[in-house]
């Protein structure tokens, strides 16, 4: 992909990207992005990671046409189902893809970061079928609220390192896996978990999630007689599952794409995590995008119900695609989401993450037209949010 839509020689997408890092990681960063096309290109890299995809992961995920909510909106939606994947999520496509990249590197030491685990859940698997150590940041409040995924990556032998400054939650969680990274730029690779960070990462890590909108097209050619839908509806925090399901619809003008962020208790609450309508440009992480930010600069904290999109940024590729105009970004709350995920359990059949289910919730306020074919990214599985489930469904009855 070459068009003005994706990141340039200089590691930006329009005004957007970049690289904004301490002198004692640009050695790293600087390495990354000399040998990441060459490595990730090569055609024994691509083998061994289509392998693990499909005999390790579990693609491709189905792409499910689903009648009932379908019926509901007198439209043609399908269920693309990420969630099915080894780990629950869409997260494996890019640890797999990293994980065969840092040994290519030689690195020994695996670190990452994670808000609604399943990151954090991804990289410890692919660690351990690799023998390599890991550690995961995590913030402390999502550690109590995602605690199965705590115990999954502890069970894989992944040492979890809750984070009690801040929020305590994905951004202060980056920060220490960042401070990490500074103290061991040698042994260590920082496997990002979306599409954020310095350049090369944003461009690296969609590359790795882009299998998904490849399949789409090849499964809706065989569904409906053609390659494109007329729109496709993803969650965005960071934008990971989002960049995925876009990426390969992005140059197709046709195609109407829409990232569902997350509004928390309202966007005008102040607990929110609706950056794309609230942020303005600033940098965090490692590189320049929408952030939400005080007028001095100092980055707010975001809130959700859903520790996935409890974030204050979003990646730089998607901050471009609003300020284009090719994308278009809308928010949901908290109790929307949770709504929603109720309905897409009791129509389908189907649980999704508190993340997916903001994505799902959108659908309720969408008007589309008569026939019009939809896809649906549902990036993860609900186990994980089953306490959160719980507490909603106690007081549906009570």
């Amino acid at each position: 992909m070459s068009s003005s839509y994706f990141v340039d020689a200089d590691g930006y997408y329009g005004e957007f990207g970049g690289a904004f890092v301490p002198e004692m990681l640009h050695g790293n960063v600087e390495e990354l992005r000399e040998k990441y096309l060459d490595i990730i290109t090569d055609e024994a890299f691509q083998s061994e990671l289509s392998r693990l995809l499909h005999d390790y992961a579990g693609r491709p995920t189905p792409l499910y046409f689903a009648p009932r909510l379908s019926a509901e909106l007198s439209a043609k939606v399908y269920i693309k189902r990420e969630d099915l994947l080894h780990t629950g999520a869409h997260k494996v496509n890019n640890t797999l893809g990293q994980i065969l990249l840092a040994k290519r590197l030689g690195k020994k030491r695996i670190i990452a970061e994670t808000g609604a685990g399943q990151h954090g859940v991804a990289t410890a698997t692919v660690c351990a079928m690799m023998g390599i150590e890991c550690v995961v940041y995590m913030g402390a409040l999502d550690v109590e609220r995602q605690a199965p995924n705590v115990a999954r990556m502890r069970m894989m032998g992944a040492r979890v390192v809750p984070v009690n400054s801040g929020s305590k939650t994905l951004k202060d969680a980056t920060n220490e896996a960042l401070r990490d990274w500074i103290n061991n730029p040698e042994s260590t690779h920082y496997i990002i978990g979306s599409v954020v960070g310095p350049h090369p990462f944003p461009d690296m890590i969609s590359r790795f999630h882009a299998v998904t909108s490849r399949e789409i097209r090849e499964q809706l050619k065989r569904a409906e007689g053609r390659e494109l839908p007329d729109t496709v509806v993803a969650c965005v925090g960071g934008g990971s599952n989002a960049i995925g399901a876009f990426y390969h619809f992005i140059d197709e003008a046709q195609v109407q794409l829409i990232g569902v962020e997350a509004a928390g208790c309202g966007v005008d609450s102040g607990e929110t995590a609706a950056t794309m309508r609230l942020g303005s440009p600033g940098v965090l992480h490692g590189s320049m995008s929408l952030v939400l930010q005080n007028d001095d600069g100092q980055i707010l904290e975001a809130h959700s119900v859903s520790a996935g999109l409890d974030y204050p940024g979003v990646g730089p590729q998607h901050a471009h695609l609003q300020k284009s105009g090719r994308a278009k970004y809308v928010s949901i709350t908290d109790a929307e989401a949770l709504q929603a995920a109720f309905e897409l359990a009791r129509l389908e059949g189907i649980i999704p993450a508190l993340e997916t289910a903001h994505a799902f919730a959108y659908l309720k306020q969408y008007e589309p037209k008569s026939g019009e074919v939809i896809v649906v990214n549902c990036s993860g599985r609900g186990d994980k949010d089953m306490a959160a489930y719980l507490t909603e469904l106690n007081k549906q009855e009570a």
